[in-house]
């Protein structure tokens, strides 16, 4: 049987300080994971993490349990991914794993040759789909990362963001025709 999150936190609170660790392992890929598509980059996403779990612990006691944990561990991410991106002036780059100078990088299989027109079609509409993100303000960006990438409830956003499920939907519907326009945009200039 699985421990619950409010489980360790209550053994972390009553000083069993290691337990914390059960919940940077449970939640570390979905908190890195919305950092790098917020901000772009995977350092910066490692550094966004890393604050999170940090601040996380530190304010562990302030935690009242009136909304889930990780309601409140993505509060905190993304409150660290606004702040970075207001000290880098909300300018989002491309991470040098995602792409290069020459365009996206691949890699072959032995037995995958005759794929790569198709892997290199698919790998440059994922270009084109994270930049398309991208160019979104970051209100929208963080609710599409939430609902189509973190696969979260319209409940669990509006939780995390303190804002009307009406008002996720809204920018979810903004932001993905925003998205749609883009790409359009660069699939009639290709």
């Amino acid at each position: 049987m699985e421990i619950s999150d409010d489980q360790i936190i209550e053994r972390t609170l009553a000083g069993e300080t290691d337990a914390f660790s059960l919940l940077v392992r449970r939640w570390e890929r979905p908190i890195y994971g919305l950092s790098l598509r917020m901000l772009g980059r995977d350092e910066d996403a490692r550094d966004v993490c890393q604050e999170t779990f940090l601040a996380a612990f530190r304010n562990l006691r302030k935690f009242r349990g009136d909304a889930k944990f990780s309601s409140w561990l993505y509060r905190i991410a993304l409150n660290a991914c606004h702040s970075r991106m207001r000290k880098r002036g909300n300018v989002v780059e491309q991470s040098i794993d995602l792409e290069d100078d020459e365009g996206p990088r691949f890699e072959l299989a032995d037995d995958s040759a005759e794929l790569m027109p198709e892997r290199m079609q698919r790998d440059q509409l994922a270009t084109q789909v994270r930049k398309a993100l991208h160019a979104l303000p970051p209100e929208m960006r963080q609710v599409i990362v939430m609902k189509e990438y973190e696969e979260l409830t319209f409940a669990e956003i509006a939780d995390i963001l303190a804002i009307p499920v009406s008002t996720v939907k809204s920018r979810l519907y903004t932001g993905l025709q925003q998205m749609r326009a883009r790409l359009e945009k660069l699939r009639t200039a290709l």
